[in-house]
C-alpha cells in the first residue's frame, strides 16, 4: 500500500474539537478516493462511501438540508448506521450532486460530531459556481497532489533512505554511493512521475513499459475531460494548451508560440480552464520586494508546470532522451528539473491551503536576470535556482542577492549537499529541507 503524508493531517482531523467537514481537492487521479477509503477503513469501525457518479440515485438524499433528514436518508439508502465517532461518511464524486457540498455547512453547525468528507475529481468546477455559495469557516479544505519523491521512496521500499536524508546533518557527510543511488531514483522518479496508478503498475510489474501505457491512459482521461467543463468549440483550445504547456516548462508562457492563429483571449480562457482541473499551475512572476509574494505578481507575465513530470513525458515521448543524460539539471534543456522543483516545493506546503508558485525575472538592456522560484518561509523570501555548473557562476542569484539582500538562497542541482557563502546547494533528492531552512 502506497503511504500518503496527507493522512496525517486527516487523523489529526479525525480527533480535533470543533471539527468541520473536509473537501479533498485536487486533480482527477492523484489518489483522493484511495487515501479515504483506506483512511475510513483502518480508523473506523464503519466506513458508508456513496459515489454519486456511479449511484446518481443517492442525491435524493440531499433534497433537503438538514442534517439529520440526510443521516437518516443515508441510513435508510444504504442500510448501515452512522454512529458518531465511530463512521466515516464518504461522499465520492460530490461534484455530481452540488446540494451535497452545501449541505456540508450545515452538518459542522447542527451534526458536528458524525465525520463526512467529500472528494470529486472535477470539484473545483463545482465550487466555482454561483449557486454555490461556501461561507467561510464551515467546512475544512484538504489539497492533494502527486506522491512526493519522499513519497516515492517510501512506495519503493526506501523508508530507512528517506529517514536518513530528512537530517540536513546527514546529507553533509552522505557516502558518494548513497549520493549516486538517490541520483538515480531521482530519474526513475523523472521518468514514472508521482502518480498513484503509475507507481502501483511500477510496484506490481517492474516494466518501465507497462508504467508508460498508464500513463498515456492518464492523458487520455485528461482529454475526456476536456468535455465536461467546455463547450465543443472550445475544447480545441484547451488541446493546444494542454499540449503547449510541456513545451514551455522553464519559458514565459507565450499564447502566440501556443498557435499564433488563435485569439489570446481564447488560449487564456483555457489556460485557466486546465488550472481549475489541476492539471497545470501558473507560476507567477512576482517582485520579490517583500511578502506576500502575491502582493508583487505581474497578471500578465507567467510561466507554466504541468501536474507531474511522468506525465510530461507522456505528452512530449522524451522518456528515451531522460534514459539516456546523465545530467539531469540538463534534460529538455533544464526543463525536467524545474518541473521536478515545482512539484516538490508545491507538495511541501501545507495541506490546508492552496500553494502558489512565483519566480522573479528582471528584464533590461544591460542586465537580463531570473530566478526560477521564490519561495516564502514564515517571514523570509527564499531565492531558489534549478541549475549545474559551478556555485559561483549564479547571475541571476548575485542580482537578486545585491537588489533584495535576502538572508540566503538555495541551488537545487544534483551536485551533492554544500554552502557558499550564502548560497546553499541542496540535490535533487532533498527539496523539501527548504522549508525546514531558517
Amino acid at each position: 500500500m502506497i503511504k500518503r503524508n496527507i493522512y496525517k493531517s486527516l487523523l489529526e482531523w479525525k480527533n480535533e474539537n470543533g471539527r468541520r467537514p473536509v473537501l479533498l481537492r485536487g486533480a482527477r487521479q492523484t489518489g483522493k478516493t484511495f487515501i479515504v477509503d483506506t483512511f475510513g477503513k483502518n480508523e473506523f469501525q464503519n466506513l458508508i462511501s456513496i459515489n454519486f457518479e456511479r449511484n446518481p440515485e443517492f442525491k435524493e438524499i440531499f433534497s433537503t438540508f438538514d442534517p439529520s433528514e440526510i443521516s437518516e436518508k443515508i441510513m435508510l439508502f444504504t442500510n448501515q448506521n452512522i454512529v458518531p465517532g465511530k463512521t466515516l461518511i464518504f461522499l465520492d464524486e460530490i461534484q455530481e450532486c452540488p446540494k451535497a457540498i452545501t449541505a456540508l455547512r450545515y452538518f459542522y453547525e447542527e451534526k458536528p460530531e458524525i465525520h463526512i468528507i467529500g472528494a470529486g475529481s472535477l470539484l473545483e468546477f463545482a465550487l466555482r459556481r454561483e449557486n454555490i455559495k461556501m461561507p467561510v469557516g464551515r467546512i475544512q479544505y484538504l489539497y492533494m497532489y502527486p506522491l512526493t519523491f519522499s513519497e516515492f521512496l517510501d512506495a519503493l521500499g526506501e523508508e530507512k533512505l528517506h529517514s536518513h536524508i530528512s537530517e540536513p546533518e546527514n546529507l553533509k557527510k552522505l557516502p558518494d554511493t548513497l549520493h549516486e543511488k538517490l541520483n538515480g531514483l531521482v530519474k526513475k522518479y523523472f521518468l514514472l512521475g508521482g502518480m498513484p496508478a503509475v507507481i502501483n503498475e511500477y510496484i506490481k510489474t517492474d516494466n518501465i513499459i507497462n508504467c508508460q501505457k498508464v500513463q498515456s491512459l492518464i492523458i487520455e482521461t485528461y482529454i475526456e475531460d476536456f468535455s465536461k467543463y467546455a463547450s465543443e468549440s472550445k475544447q480545441q483550445y484547451l488541446s493546444k494548451v494542454f499540449n503547449a504547456v510541456p513545451k514551455m516548462i522553464g519559458q514565459k508562457f507565450v499564447y502566440s508560440r501556443v498557435d499564433g492563429n488563435i485569439r489570446s483571449r481564447e488560449l487564456k480562457e483555457a489556460a485557466e480552464l486546465l488550472e481549475t482541473a489541476g492539471v497545470v499551475t501558473k507560476v507567477k512572476r512576482t517582485s520579490g520586494a517583500g511578502i506576500p509574494l502575491e502582493s508583487g505578481v505581474k497578471d500578465n507575465f507567467y510561466k507554466m508546470i504541468f501536474l507531474d513530470v511522468g506525465l510530461l513525458h507522456a505528452v512530449i515521448g522524451i522518456w528515451g532522451a531522460t534514459a539516456k543524460e546523465n545530467d539531469l539539471t540538463a534534460i529538455f534543456k533544464g526543463a525536467i528539473a524545474e518541473q521536478f522543483a515545482g512539484q516538490e516545493l508545491l507538495s511541501s506546503g501545507s495541506p490546508y491551503r492552496k500553494s502558489s508558485l512565483y519566480y522573479w525575472a528582471r528584464e533590461s538592456k544591460s542586465s537580463n536576470a531570473e530566478i526560477d522560484y521564490l519561495v516564502q518561509n514564515n517571514e523570509k523570501i527564499i531565492p531558489v535556482e534549478v541549475k549545474s555548473g559551478a556555485m559561483g557562476k549564479m547571475k541571476s542569484m548575485n542580482l537578486y542577492f545585491e537588489e533584495y539582500m535576502p538572508k540566503f538562497g538555495i541551488k537545487i542541482s544534483q551536485s551533492r549537499y554544500e554552502t557558499m557563502d550564502k548560497v546553499i546547494s541542496i540535490p535533487l533528492y532533498a527539496i523539501n529541507l527548504i522549508f525546514s531552512k531558517e
